[in-house]
């Protein structure tokens, strides 16, 4: 019965962990990349240890022993110079060692402003799995409004598998991870678009001034010739899909037009509903995720009659051109910054290769040290970094190294 009740909360436990949005799996030819680094960077270390030269005499023996002959004389030397030497290389080789590690870890995001609306939070969700060929991470791969810092999106998204061993590096993400950025932006009231006067296409000014032509000239002349006001706003978040034929974002918007009259209330024309599909190209440059959008579906109709979505046929063509000359573009100039994968300083992404699965993708990659470890310690080195001989170092022990 205890076995019983023990499984029944494992069981439950398991059902409330949380899913990650993000997962990193590091393959053995990652880690082989790493520790030649970390060798090169240990020699540098090492190249910077003096042991001066031993000079003194015992009774009528004189001796003179420099630094280059200690390997040569290693065989032979007494326990007071295996003492020395351990005194001189082990505290800089823990040094070394120590710095090294914390230093690339200073260096991975965990949770960061994204720009000046939205963050990322990359919190390890358990500890990383082990195993012969790889390394497997759990992040939390969340985005979050950051005038709501608290607030987080439920994950109810299928989670991310990593199969692949061929790359040094595989990066998965789930349809999560990419809700949570869309619903973040909505939050924050990113998503809407407000085109007024000039900034209205001539040609768009035009078609829509004969359509609501029935309209404009029953009203009075101060209003007429008012500047055109066109308005889209994003409804309700966009979602993603993720198929193994490719990802799409669905988006449904309110547009509004409207006559501004100089300080008079603004005349509404007519509102409609419209929906839009985009395709979207994922890929990695560097240490970012970036987003290319193409507008691929287009559709408007009004929510109150069947007629009236009728009468919106004839705007249908202008409308989506305006979304490829105009929205578009702004879009693609912010998702196609990106945004920046945990991965430690100096370390980039080459040579990649995205594949879509049914709700995920992955994204396999070769490494690339776009610095030297030594140059990424120096930069994350603090001011009042301590000699390596002192007591940063554990307790010498009286075996040589």
């Amino acid at each position: 019965m205890a076995l019983f009740g023990a499984l029944i909360l494992a069981l439950l436990a398991g059902a409330h962990a949380e899913l990650p949005g993000c997962k990193i799996r590091i393959t053995s030819k990652a880690l082989e990349l790493v520790k030649q680094e970390g060798l090169r960077f240990l020699e540098q270390e090492l190249e910077t240890v003096t042991i001066p030269d031993l000079r003194g005499s015992e009774g009528h023996f004189f001796y003179n022993i420099s630094e280059k002959v200690y390997e040569f004389l290693s065989t032979f030397i007494t326990s007071g110079m295996r003492f020395l030497l351990n005194q001189q290389i082990c505290p800089v080789l823990y040094h070394a060692g120590t710095v090294l590690l914390n230093s690339l870890l200073d260096t991975v995001p965990v949770r960061s402003a994204v720009d000046e609306l939205v963050g990322i939070d990359y919190s390890l969700l358990k500890d990383p799995v082990a195993s012969t060929s790889n390394l497997d991470m759990g992040f939390r791969g969340a985005f979050y409004p950051l005038t709501e810092a608290n607030w987080s999106l439920p994950n109810r998204a299928v989670e991310p598998q990593l199969q692949e061993e061929e790359r040094m590096v595989y990066v998965a993400f789930s349809e999560f991870f990419f809700d949570s950025a869309m619903e973040s932006y909505f939050r924050a009231g990113a998503l809407k678009l407000s085109l007024v006067g000039d900034k209205v296409p001539h040609d768009l000014d035009m078609v829509l001034r004969a359509s609501y032509f029935g309209s404009i000239v029953l009203m009075s002349p101060a209003v007429i010739d008012s500047p055109l006001k066109l308005e889209l706003r994003v409804t309700e978040p966009p979602r993603c899909t993720i198929k193994p034929s490719g990802t799409t974002v669905s988006v449904t918007a309110s547009v509004t037009i409207a006559l501004v009259p100089p300080n008079q209330p603004e005349v509404q024309l007519s509102s409609m509903i419209m929906d839009a599909r985009l395709s979207a190209k994922m890929a990695l440059r560097g240490k970012a995720l970036r987003t290319q959008l193409d507008l691929r579906r287009f559709r408007i109709y009004s929510n109150q009659s069947a007629l009236e979505s009728l009468a919106l046929i004839p705007l249908q063509t202008p409308l989506k051109t305006l979304l490829q000359i105009a929205v578009m573009p702004m879009l693609n100039e912010r998702t196609w910054r990106g945004v920046q994968i945990p991965l430690p300083e100096g370390i980039d992404f080459v040579r990649e290769v995205v594949t879509n699965h049914a709700g995920f993708l992955t994204i396999g990659a070769d490494l690339h040290f776009a610095k030297g470890l030594r140059e990424v310690i120096e930069k994350n080195r603090p001011a009042d970094t301590r000699d390596p001989r002192t007591s940063s170092a554990p307790p010498p022990s009286t075996a040589a190294v």
